[in-house]
């Protein structure tokens, strides 16, 4: 079996206790940054999400700069169609890699948001984004693997004798990250990822989603190459009420405008529509520890696992017994929840799971 990785996210656009109320918001800054990074590697936290958007901080500024200042967490950095030329991209990837001693992840988002997509120039729709995403991971990996120049003629790239230094530093390179939920993303990871992604969902539709990735994974030769994990939140306290208390103070005062983004702004993810689906067919309980309250507030991974320390253990070893071996969290205040998730959940996931942890 794989062993379980855990990683952690980073609100580089600030963090909260209650959405729509002023006074709990904490603005995003550098050390805000820094507490949550000292938090995460403290609990064991072998990887940061460092998100990407208008109202996040630039991602491979802020992944390079808590590389620098942290000793041991490996930033998850976005790579995204359109956005940097391959070449380039190649070359910074290589060179944080390097300069970090293997201390990055690239994590490859086609989705988001299409009106801030488009408002930021970039031309292509979904579709071709994905399109254009494999054939940019294709160049990065084979400029990372060829002895000599690479040459590639594609439909959005066409490269001659390119060379680029330093080389990669790890073998033989990086770890690809990718969530999503529509079968282009599917068929992207199967060809590519390292590790898929999905959003909260029922554990057995988590396992079947794996099993068909597999079988397109195998169809590449890579049915053994590829893993799975869940981008999940988590609000865990030592009582079970206060868990629920502190879930409910979260999202009671989101505004009506955070609450109709929410159905207009991401209506075109996949990914989305799943997690509102959910939220209509179940309530806002999708199992009894697995809570769609945030997606009235949070777009994007807005599903929670809530509950006292053996109740979250419990949610996510579901997961674990799935085919998940990668956790990537998030929970509010952000270096908080990470503390008592390596105090709390962390301990109880490594007995049950003996071996699996890194440490």
């Amino acid at each position: 079996m794989r062993p379980l990785e855990f990683g952690w996210y980073l609100p580089t656009h600030g963090d909260t206790t209650a959405y729509g109320v002023a006074s709990a918001q904490v603005a995003g800054s550098s050390e805000l940054c820094d507490r949550v990074v000292v938090a995460a590697e403290a609990a064991g936290f072998e990887y940061l999400l460092i998100p990407v958007g208008s109202t996040c901080w630039e991602a491979w500024i802020t992944g390079a700069f808590m590389a620098a200042r942290h000793g041991r967490i490996k930033p998850l950095i976005a790579a995204r169609p359109g956005y940097i030329n391959p070449v380039l991209l190649a070359k910074m990837i290589s060179t944080f890699d390097q300069m970090s001693g293997g201390r990055i992840c690239i994590n490859l988002i086609a989705g988001q948001n299409e009106s801030e997509v488009e408002g930021e120039g970039i031309r292509y729709p979904k579709e071709q984004r994905y399109e254009l995403m494999e054939e940019e991971v294709t160049i990065l990996k084979a400029i990372w693997t060829t002895r000599g120049g690479v040459t590639y003629d594609g439909k959005f790239h066409r490269l001659k004798d390119v060379h680029v230094r330093p080389r990669i530093y790890q073998q033989p390179y990086p770890k690809f990250y990718l969530g999503g939920g529509s079968r282009q993303a599917w068929e992207l990871s199967a060809k590519h990822s390292d590790v898929h992604l999905f959003w909260g969902d029922l554990p057995e539709r988590i396992a079947a989603n794996i099993a068909e990735i597999k079988e397109m994974a195998a169809v590449h030769g890579r049915a053994g190459k590829i893993g799975f994990g869940m981008r999940l939140q988590i609000i865990c306290r030592e009582k079970e009420s206060d868990a629920w208390d502190a879930a409910d103070r979260l999202v009671r005062d989101a505004t009506e405008r955070q609450k109709q983004e929410m159905q207009t702004l991401y209506n075109r993810s996949e990914a989305n529509r799943r997690v509102q689906a959910l939220a209509l067919e179940r309530g806002d309980l999708i199992l009894p520890h697995l809570w769609s309250g945030i997606t009235k507030a949070r777009p994007g991974a807005g599903i929670a696992v809530v509950g006292n320390p053996e109740q979250c253990a419990d949610m996510l070893q579901q997961f674990i017994d799935a085919g998940c071996e990668s956790f990537c969290l998030s929970g509010y205040l952000h270096d908080e929840e990470a503390e008592r998730f390596g105090r709390l959940v962390r301990p109880i996931l490594a007995q049950r799971n003996r071996g699996r942890l890194a440490r």
